[in-house]
């Protein structure tokens, strides 16, 4: 039996099935825990149904996935990949034998965006981490005790509820309110997300009966029941929804049909539409334009946003999971020298002008070489481009020089 095999034994160890002691807690069971106002129920899955939602966690989940992440062991004041270390492979890599580290990343920021925590069992080999195997943020239940240790509670899917020390589950979160258990961004905003979900409802509804204006049938003379039931079972199987559009109406008896306009402007709904749009992309924090919202955009502004982007939105959770990496991955002896770090740079491998005017300033003022310009761009190493340029106004040699090195 192999290591994985083992450990999938072990975890599959029955225990006493979870306990259901109020409403909410056979609510939460069912993933209905975050209702709205209305009384509809907001779960991550439903929320997901909401095009904007949608679009906010896959803009936010695709950037972060495409972002390379690298452990480094810091030597004195240099650095170097660490590639010999059991962590190296498994951030740049696969952190399992079925995800790939694009695919860890993502599911890692879905889970974020939709539950505000992240949960992965450790493999252990040797004492390092050679395996990452993400857990259901709704099956997990942290606790804190009384002696400040930390423990999760598991409910896997056989129905057998496992203990796990903080040793054996990597855990990341968002922003806290008691330190332990990561902010879910959905349940806080159930109301605005709900009423985006039923604004959708609306305007589903109001195509499903007929987008043509709506109206009344008049008439001077009465109706009998049998008259008035036979009219409405026509009048609904012959004139109403999309597929009976435009119909001309076989009238009788008198009837009249009088049209009502129905303004979408005057009733705000499309307004509305655009207002839930903003308010959620403000919770996500998602410039508009990247979900094709491209309402009150320029070039100025869209280039500003994207750079605001990378900063305020991709940034934070950059370097909350490179914390919980440094201090949930790696042992007490090596996270003094290692560290892990996500390459932003690969944000701009689509802007080809932007990205070589920034290796031509990095050369010209002598941080980068021609070779690390090439190296970043997959190229191999050129004879004489390791060379560190020092422009001559910057030199503190009085005679010109360049501290040893040639400029040419």
């Amino acid at each position: 039996m192999n290591l994985k095999s083992k450990i999938g034994e072990w975890l599959g160890i029955k225990s006493t099935p979870q306990v259901i002691s109020s409403p909410d807690d056979l609510a939460r069971m069912f993933g209905a825990e975050f209702v709205t106002g209305s009384g509809q129920p907001v779960t991550p899955l439903r929320a997901m149904h909401l095009a904007v939602v949608f679009s906010c966690v896959r803009v936010l989940s695709e950037s972060m996935g495409m972002l390379p992440c690298r452990l480094f062991k810091q030597k004195g004041s240099t650095k170097e990949p660490a590639i010999n270390h059991k962590l190296y492979d498994l951030l740049t890599l696969a952190p399992n034998d079925y995800m790939t580290s694009q695919e860890f990343w993502e599911l890692l920021m879905v889970c974020l965006c939709l539950r505000g925590n992240f949960y992965a069992y450790k493999v252990y080999a040797l004492g390092q981490v050679v395996e990452l195997l993400p857990l259901d943020p709704s099956s997990v239940t942290p606790k804190l005790n009384d002696d400040w240790t930390v423990e999760y509670q598991v409910n896997f899917k056989n129905g057998g509820l496992k203990t796990l020390t903080q040793d054996e589950i990597w855990h990341v979160r968002l922003f806290t309110l008691d330190g332990l258990n990561g902010l879910n961004p959905i349940a806080y905003a159930r109301k605005c997300i709900g009423l985006g979900l039923d604004t959708e409802e609306h305007g589903s509804k109001l195509f499903k009966n007929g987008a043509v204006t709506s109206g009344v049938l008049e008439t001077d003379e009465s109706l009998t029941d049998v008259a008035f039931k036979r009219l409405k079972t026509e009048f609904d199987e012959n004139y109403t929804g999309l597929a009976n559009t435009y119909k001309p109406m076989i009238l009788e008896q008198g009837l009249k049909w009088k049209p009502t306009a129905l303004n979408l402007e005057d009733s705000q709904f499309l307004e509305t539409r655009q207002y839930q749009k903003d308010e959620i992309c403000g919770l996500f924090r998602v410039p508009p334009h990247l979900i094709a919202s491209m309402d009150k955009m320029t070039l100025n502004n869209i280039e500003q946003m994207g750079m605001s982007f990378v900063n305020y939105s991709l940034v934070p959770y950059m370097t909350r999971i490179e914390s919980r990496i440094r201090v949930g991955l790696l042992n007490e002896t090596d996270r003094k020298t290692h560290y892990a770090k996500f390459n932003a740079g690969a944000l701009l491998r689509g802007d080809l002008k932007t990205r070589y005017e920034s290796y031509g300033k990095g050369i010209q003022w002598g941080w980068l070489s021609p070779n690390d310009c090439r190296e970043l761009e997959d190229m191999n190493p050129r004879e004489g481009g390791d060379v560190y340029l020092t422009p001559m106004n910057m030199t503190t040699d009085p005679n010109g020089g360049n501290n040893g090195n040639k400029t040419s």
